[in-house]
């Protein structure tokens, strides 16, 4: 069995230093570490339960299969936060039909990042 200490996401960006300004300045992810020197440095953020680590570069556009899901405590807050910090909003919070509050906005190199605000009347949020 594999025992799982911590995790994190890995992401390559096209340009690094443009990817650490959207996500520890735009989205205001507190940093958990950093590692190397210069413009190539890597950079780890919080991300709730998990880490998002920053490094590298990538010589292609991003994939389809990786999307962010991060859960906020206020979808409208956010998108407010958001938009006043420049971020493009995708699509403005909507309450799904599964009854999660959603919006969509994209990373610099177009990665699809929901955030989901989780209502207290959600069965996420309690066991019947």
């Amino acid at each position: 069995m594999v025992h799982v200490l911590s995790s994190r996401v890995l992401l390559r960006p096209t340009d690094p230093e443009r990817s650490r300004a959207f996500y520890g300045k735009a989205l205001g992810l507190e940093i958990y570490r950093e590692f190397g020197t210069g413009s190539e440095r890597g950079t780890v953020y919080f991300l709730g339960g998990g880490f998002l680590e920053v490094s590298g570069r990538a010589a292609g556009p991003p994939t389809e299969t990786l999307q962010l899901w991060l859960q906020v405590a206020d979808a409208a807050t956010t998108h407010q936060e958001l938009l006043a910090h420049g971020v493009e909003v995708l699509r403005a919070p909507v309450q799904e039909p599964w009854g999660l509050i959603e919006m969509w906005i994209a990373d610099p190199d177009g990665h699809r990042i929901v955030l989901t605000e989780v209502p207290a009347d959600h069965p996420l949020r309690y066991r019947p």
